[in-house]
């Protein structure tokens, strides 16, 4: 019987752990929709000054509730290019401080406090059935927020830690462990387990209040919390560069420093260090239980950054000594701004995009020029060059379409056009592209044959080809820079490139009938001017992609 009841005690206790946790879930998901215009401006202001690193690290953090979380976001800023090493580590240190947030929120419980909390739950819940997505997400803050004090307090009952026979078992479970370095072990095992160091601290936090666990023990399973939590950002880190492997290094690091510092002062001034505590929180009800371990969490984490601080760049250093720059194959392609792990910062990832697309553009530029120049001069020498960035380009139309597919629904609807635009920019650039590689291939052919377009044909060319360019710079600048003044232009000289492809393919015919030009050379000429034409098309979509993000497109 009593064997049963202890069962019932556990699964009760695991349902409290599990509620605290989904709504810790709930939370820092709704806090992350909300916070992405805060999130452009903080990282808007990304510099190598320290003070602004662990400020932003503990904004964000304090933000999103979550400091694995603001880890796997820096690694994957960093392995986007975003921001540097020592950028990252004085943000890494800062989301330890915001981290201590919740640890706070947990030890305030109290009976009126909780009945507040539980109306939050249940007026969560209900917006939820509203169609305003707004509406929608802070129903989700607040039922995260209230199911956060829903598990502490199931974990807190008497079925679950107020039980007396698992209060018994826990004693007896920590009389055996009672040791420092084993205290630590298993704040590092539960929190990597859950990979949560803020769920674990509101475990810790609710035993320390309940009186299943003393306050002396407790400190040393906060400490290994802080080590646990770096597992998150050491998965992250797997297969991306070495730079965000160095950011999970340092982070983990970090902690294992502060870690071995405060064992070693909480282990050697046991008593003052608890006297201190108790002095700060004299009282003996389960609020000032809690607090005191609070209070230590946020001790620990402020004196750690504090003391490590003006070690960064010998931190960075050490993390490039450990985790070397692997020689990288040259064939290999990757986005060089995005990465999967921007997904958790969809403002962010959306920037990343972008840049990513502007590169892809100076690609398909650098190709149209140099195919315009072989059909020109037929000059063959940067055949190599023209491949290369064909198959960069090629790559990031398919790399990026899949990222946007995952994007797209994580965004916010007012980015949904944005997207929906940068579909038909990919595929439209992609197609510039490929007729880029045509022109070349073209111009190849002829020289393979010996044979030249006639002295007319040839200027004629020329002409069409300095309008494609001329449209391609507007364009260009129209999507990068978001400029609307020179779309006018933009169309005008497509109407212009329709005329030539007409007025060129009549004259090309009536030079045929008169013997000033081969036949042999009618099918390039003809491939010539008609992918002229539509590269002309295309640039006009890409252009009039900022002013009608998800209208018609010409299809070519």
């Amino acid at each position: 019987m009593e064997i049963m009841q202890l069962l019932q005690s556990l699964i009760w206790l695991l349902a409290g752990v599990g509620v605290f946790i989904v709504g810790m879930n709930f939370m820092s998901e709704a806090l992350e929709k909300t916070a992405g215009e805060g999130m452009k401006r903080m990282l808007g202001r990304i510099s190598n000054n320290r003070f602004s690193g662990v400020s932003i690290g503990a904004g964000v953090t304090a933000i999103i509730q979550s400091s694995s979380a603001t880890s796997v976001m820096v690694i994957g800023l960093v392995n986007a290019g975003v921001m540097t090493l020592m950028q990252a580590t004085p943000i890494i240190m800062g989301a330890n401080i915001g981290t201590t947030i919740t640890g706070v929120l947990v030890a305030l419980k109290n009976d009126y406090f909780d009945m507040l909390m539980y109306l939050f739950a249940f007026a969560g819940v209900m917006m939820g059935f509203f169609k305003s997505e707004k509406i929608k997400i802070a129903g989700l803050l607040c039922s995260g927020l209230g199911l956060i004090f829903v598990g502490l307090n199931v974990m807190s009952s008497e079925q679950a830690f107020g039980n007396p026979m698992v209060e018994t078992m826990f004693q007896n479970i920590f009389s055996v462990i009672d040791f420092p370095l084993l205290l630590i072990l298993v704040g590092v095992i539960f929190t990597a387990l859950i990979q949560s160091s803020s769920a674990a601290t509101g475990v810790v936090i609710t035993m320390v209040g309940t009186g299943v666990l003393d306050l002396d023990l407790a400190l040393f399973i906060i400490l290994g919390a802080n080590i646990g939590t770096c597992v998150t950002a050491l998965l992250a880190s797997m297969g991306a560069n070495a730079n965000s492997k160095r950011v999970a290094l340092i982070h983990f690091t970090f902690n294992v420093i502060g870690t071995v510092i405060f064992t070693a002062i909480v282990w050697i001034f046991h008593e003052p260090m608890i006297n201190l505590l108790v002095s700060i929180f004299p009282g003996k009800d389960s609020m000032s239980l809690q607090m005191r371990v609070s209070l230590f969490h946020v001790i620990f984490n402020v004196v750690t950054t504090c003391v490590l601080l003006p070690f960064v760049s010998q931190l960075v250093k050490y993390s490039c000594r450990v985790i070397k720059d692997k020689k990288t194959d040259e064939t290999e392609l990757s986005l060089k701004h995005v990465d999967d792990r921007l997904l958790a910062m969809p403002s962010v990832a959306l920037m990343q995009v972008k840049k990513e697309m502007d590169y892809m553009f100076s690609l398909v530029e650098e190709n149209v020029s140099l195919s315009f120049d072989a059909l020109q001069t037929k000059d063959l020498v940067k055949a190599d060059t023209i491949v290369a960035n064909e198959a960069v380009i090629d790559f990031t139309n398919g790399a990026l379409t899949k990222f946007l597919i995952k994007l797209s629904a994580a965004v916010e609807q007012s980015d949904e056009q944005i997207i929906g635009s940068y579909f038909h920019v990919l595929n439209d650039l992609e197609r510039v592209g490929d007729h880029a590689e045509n022109f070349y291939e073209i111009a190849a052919a002829m020289a393979t044959k010996k044979i030249a377009f006639s002295d007319n044909g040839q200027a004629d060319i020329k002409k069409m080809c300095d309008k494609v360019m001329q449209m391609l710079a507007i364009s260009k600048d129209a999507f990068d820079n978001l400029n609307h003044a020179d779309l006018p232009e933009l169309a005008a000289l497509e109407e212009e490139v329709d005329g030539m492809k007409k007025a060129l393919t009549a004259g090309h015919f009536a030079r045929l009938a008169e013997g000033d030009c081969h036949m042999e050379v009618s099918p390039y000429y003809s491939s010539t001017i008609a992918g002229l034409e539509r590269v002309a098309d295309h640039l006009v979509n890409v252009g009039f992609s900022i002013v009608n993000p998800i209208g018609s497109q010409k299809e070519n």
